[in-house]
């Protein structure tokens, strides 16, 4: 079974695009894990009080993802995006980020969102 890493600016993008993409990706047959700290990143963001726009987005992602099934998985950095990458190198995934950045350091097959609905692996 072929396994989706998801990155936090998928997740919220997502939830703001209300994109069901848990249902969406176990419907492709991909095993999604998501990184404590992309959860810890998301739980930070619900405490914010710079991001007051983002706080909703992300504590809705937080019980979308705590009633939905996925592998939590440890990247062993203090960097998320550094730590994507190394696992992303290290494991055959496909990493489901809108990141610019990280989407360039990162070879091999890429999850985005286009038009705003519909997910696409490229």
């Amino acid at each position: 079974m072929k396994q989706i890493l998801l990155d936090t600016s998928f997740i919220l993008t997502s939830i703001r695009n209300k994109i069901d993409f848990i249902e969406e990706l176990t419907f492709k047959g991909l095993k999604i894990l998501v990184p404590k700290q992309v959860l810890q990143e998301i739980t930070r963001i619900t405490k914010s009080k710079k991001k007051l726009r983002f706080r909703d987005e992300a504590a809705l992602a937080l019980k979308v993802l705590e009633n939905s099934e996925f592998k939590k998985i440890d990247l062993k950095s203090k960097n998320t995006d550094n730590g994507i990458v190394k696992y992303s190198k290290d494991h055959d995934v496909i990493i489901a980020t809108l990141d610019r950045e990280l989407k360039r350091n990162v070879k091999g097959q890429r999850l985005i969102i286009r038009g705003k609905k519909k997910l696409e692996i490229i």
